[in-house]
């Protein structure tokens, strides 16, 4: 199913991948109702960078609500579900939220599709789910995890996306993209954090545990990704991963930007960004077999050329963005 003048809700696109799959959705020709998250402000996150485009709605609303969820839902062919709380480090102090958030907001989706036509429904998941690798590459049969009550709030919400599979045959695909960065990506994850460290003149870089690997996925392969499964029947049903098959060390990712930024800096640990012993995910390296399979993905983007093109971002937009590199936010 191409997706070319379908309608098409994207829940959490006023977010770092939702903004980004907005765009490319809208390049491609879809009617597409943006959801940006309830506020008195009337402030559409990375949404407010999009110029104004007749294929564009922006709606506002919560997900936690399911008489919202159910009048947002009608009349669309594909739900995009990207809305959720996704900081680890708040999760330890909020896990409620979290409950509320991704377990339940996810619920309401699901729901509303379901009383809406048995509309189309992509979920995203998390590669931390896995948690700490048993086996590389992690495949889809890997066992899940719940290393910090965030991916334990995903393990649930992609338990319930199947539930609604099994149970009335809705057709939802969940994918599952590894560690994505890129352009508006959140000042609390590590890249940003190096990248607006480095770039405000700071000599030192605070920064939690270095030794992690990850399978690092360019935003708009994540975006490319999403679109291939949703346009692909034989995913209904089925859990897949997004990623590289490749796995790179927290200090190397560092070592790249410095060398990018051309700018040598020392590192300190910096303790309030270690998370607690066993919660921490050591080992993050994805088998894309699956999708490759279904759907012929293959990366576009090689990490030199997406940490390239996330720092010439971020170097241009501090200047007009408050991004505060001095506060660690959780």
């Amino acid at each position: 199913m191409k997706l070319n003048n379908k309608k098409i809700l994207i829940t959490g696109a006023d977010g770092f991948i939702g903004s980004h799959l907005t765009e490319t959705l809208l390049a491609k020709g879809c009617k597409v109702k943006a959801l940006s998250f309830y506020n008195s402000f009337n402030y559409w996150g990375w949404l407010e960078d999009i110029p104004s485009n007749e294929n564009l709605k922006i709606v506002t609303g919560d997900i936690r609500d399911p008489h919202f969820c159910k009048e947002a839902t009608k009349g669309t062919d594909i739900i995009f579900h990207l809305a959720a709380l996704i900081a680890i480090p708040y999760s330890y102090i909020a896990p409620d939220s979290y409950v509320d958030t991704n377990v339940k907001g996810t619920l309401n989706i699901c729901q509303a599709a379901k009383e809406n036509g048995n509309i189309r429904v992509i979920h995203t998941s998390t590669s931390e789910v896995y948690g700490t690798a048993k086996y590389v590459p992690i495949d889809e049969k890997h066992p899940r995890q719940p290393q910090s009550p965030y991916s334990a709030s995903k393990i649930g919400a992609d338990a319930m996306v199947m539930s609604f599979y099994n149970s009335f045959g809705l057709p939802v695909t969940i994918a599952r993209p590894f560690n994505t960065y890129g352009p508006r990506q959140s000042a609390r994850a590590i890249i940003p954090t190096i990248i607006t460290q480095i770039a405000s003149g700071k000599n030192e870089l605070k920064l939690g545990d270095l030794r992690p690997t990850r399978d690092l996925n360019y935003v708009m392969d994540t975006c490319k990704g999403l679109i291939l499964l949703a346009e692909n029947d034989e995913t209904i049903g089925k859990e897949i991963n997004i990623c590289s098959n490749f796995e790179i060390s927290m200090g190397q990712v560092a070592e790249h930007i410095m060398n990018i930024m051309n700018k040598k800096v020392s590192i300190i640990e910096d303790h309030q960004r270690i998370r607690p012993k066993n919660s921490e995910v050591y080992r993050l390296r994805g088998d894309n077999s699956l999708i490759a399979k279904l759907t012929g993905f293959v990366s576009n983007y090689t990490l030199e050329n997406g940490l390239e093109e996330t720092c010439n971002w971020f170097i241009k937009e501090l200047k007009h963005r408050n991004y505060k590199s001095g506060i660690y936010n959780i």
